[in-house]
């Protein structure tokens, strides 16, 4: 069953119980287009609905239905700088040069830093992995690492998820006379730091279109531009090429955790990437889903959910090179015990956040009062712990639903994450304010950035982004509505339509996970499970069943509906379908995400 598009909110759903409207995902148009879709390529209505939703036309269907890395691998001598790079760091593999790879602390620097790691241990050249740390040493390179790279005989450093803005420490390489190849891909002003090549496809001189990349997307176009540069060479005379297909799971897992535009390859790296991780041939990762209890087939849910935040934990809470570290071993008694750290951090780093969160929703409240509230949070802590801001600055951002910063003060001068909403360049906005000199540093894309800021001038970065974002952010706002792909009921969530679902997909950034309705469902059950967590059985008109979930929804606007409505009147209810494989049987469930009364007739 599916609604035909109009202006009348889905549903009728005007108010639900979290305040959106539901709104149908499709125009006119593209309704027609997915009836086209759905007779062409004999496929359920509502997949084809969620194709033409996402900008999917007829003629583009069937590639988008399998994606190959093949059609869609960019030439990486597109990218600007990228031929310089990888000619580079060729001289180092024959040379057998000491090359320290830099990277970044989350999830996207630490499988860049093992993608590069394994490819040039491939080649017979075993890198320095160097991550710095998140308290002490800050973002990106600075002088004394590169001093103490350049002491232990560094004769090339290449930089990846970073290096773009690091003007200093680059001067500092160039100075000790040590070259620096960087892998980024971060935003970046018409000014670039010194180095033999700087690849970022957010170049303004970068025309490749490439620019939705991941870095670790960037890091394996590298290895693909390193490998023919070498078997042009004839390296290759008598001796394997590394299989590069092989890191595809390194790939999909930063793809998807720094939550990066699902389109073009990116849609592919993680499709194919999915693959070797399956396989569990990285002994890290198979120890990562170990540890994080995963049943089942990896998808990419669990790579942003439950893999991601534990690669994180390390840079967030305790040593930041574990999770490099771990992707780059191949002892699988190893892994297992990094593994096994990294999800006792991931633990401690649950516990500090919720305890911040907590401190700076009540900031956030405070705020907001009974008014509108500023167009941007800004929330402060003395007592914060730096490395978890930037899950704070999200979950605050989703719940009061405007762009946030949680910033961490020490002393007189703070570090800070930002997130936004879509149409809301935070990125662009925090580098404007280092030019105007209300920052001490700042960067970052769009949706995400990070900030280092004195105390005294919070109230002046306040208003400079009020009055920068705020019309953005009004507009933001006013379109924030729940976008729904289709309804349907329970009898007909089965594993054959999620089968088909999962052809349409990978989804997350840029290709948003599909939102199905529910209309007129009973909740049958409802409990509280872990953390703040409510688990629900919801059954149709016919008494068919579907098992369901809202996270983090007790003592929430949907918790409290979803509670109250227990073996009541029926609900609209909206939510993402998934296949949980808890305790050996696979079974459709449904995360709910929001609920509306029904409205009289």
């Amino acid at each position: 069953m599916t609604a035909a598009a109009s202006d009348r909110p889905f549903l009728d759903v005007a108010r639900s119980v979290t305040g959106r409207t539901w709104r149908d995902r499709l125009d006119r148009g593209t309704t027609n287009t997915a009836l086209a879709i759905a007779e062409r390529f004999d496929i359920p209505e509502l997949v084809a609905r969620v194709l033409a939703a996402r900008g999917v036309g007829l003629a583009e269907a069937e590639g988008y239905l399998d994606p190959t890395l093949k059609g869609l691998l960019p030439d990486p001598a597109r990218l600007t700088d990228m031929e310089a790079a990888a000619a580079r760091i060729a001289d180092a593999v024959e040379r057998r040069e000491s090359i320290a790879v830099f990277g970044d602390y989350d999830v996207d620097g630490a499988t860049s830093s093992a993608l590069l790691g394994r490819f040039l241990r491939a080649l017979g050249v075993e890198p320095r992995i160097y991550i710095p740390d998140r308290i002490f040493e800050g973002y990106g390179p600075n002088p004394a690492a590169i001093d103490a790279l350049a002491d232990d005989g560094a004769g090339l450093i290449v930089t990846v998820d970073c290096g773009v803005t690091s003007f200093e420490a680059l001067e500092r390489a160039r100075a000790r006379g040590v070259d620096v190849v960087v892998l980024d891909h971060h935003q970046v002003g018409e000014t670039l730091p010194p180095a033999v090549a700087i690849v970022n496809p957010n170049r303004a001189d970068d025309l490749s279109g490439e620019e939705h990349l991941a870095a670790v997307g960037v890091s394996f176009l590298a290895a693909v531009a390193i490998n023919r540069e070498l078997r042009r060479r004839g390296f290759f005379a008598g001796r394997a090429e590394p299989d590069l297909l092989a890191l595809l799971d390194l790939v999909a897992l930063g793809t998807v955790a720094d939550v990066v535009p699902l389109r073009g390859v990116n849609r592919a790296f993680v499709v194919k990437g999915l693959v070797p991780l399956r396989r569990r041939a990285n002994p890290g990762l198979a120890a990562l889903q170990d540890v994080a209890r995963l049943t089942g087939p990896a998808a990419p849910y669990h790579l942003g959910f439950l893999l991601g935040p534990r690669i994180n934990a390390g840079g967030r809470i305790g040593d930041a090179a574990l999770g490099a570290r771990l992707l780059m071993c191949d002892d699988p008694d190893e892994a297992a015990a990094i593994a096994l750290r990294l999800d006792q951090l991931n633990a401690e780093r649950q516990a500090i956040e919720a305890e911040t969160l907590a401190a700076a929703d009540a900031e956030a409240a405070a705020e907001i009062g009974d008014g509108p509230g500023p167009s941007v949070l800004v929330t402060v802590g003395a007592d914060w712990h730096p490395g978890v801001v930037g899950l704070v600055a999200s979950r605050l951002k989703d719940r009061w639903r405007r762009p946030t910063f949680a910033v961490a003060m020490a002393g007189e001068t703070g570090t800070g994450s930002g997130r936004s909403l879509p149409g809301v360049d935070l990125g662009r906005a925090v580098r404007d304010a280092v030019t105007a000199g209300i920052l001490e540093k700042g960067g970052g894309h769009a949706m995400a950035a990070g900030i280092t800021v004195r105390r005294g001038a919070l109230i002046e970065f306040r208003a400079f982004l009020e009055e920068r974002l705020g019309a953005d952010v009004a507009a933001a706002r006013s379109r924030d509505a729940l976008k729904i792909d289709g309804a349907m009921t329970a009898a007909g969530a089965s594993l054959d339509f999620m089968a088909t679902i999962e052809r349409a997909g990978p989804f997350g950034a840029g290709h948003p996970e599909p939102v199905f309705a529910f209309p007129a469902h009973r909740v049958a059950f409802a409990d509280r499970v872990g953390q703040n967590h409510i688990r629900l059985s919801l059954s149709s008109s016919t008494g068919a069943s579907l098992k369901a979930i809202a996270f983090r929804a007790v003592g929430e606007p949907l918790g409290n509906a979803l509670e109250a409505a227990r073996n009541g009147a029926p609900l609209h209810i909206a939510g993402n379908l998934s296949v949980d494989h808890w305790g050996g049987s696979p079974r459709v469930q449904l995360r709910v995400v929001d609920a509306a009364e029904m409205r009289p007739r």
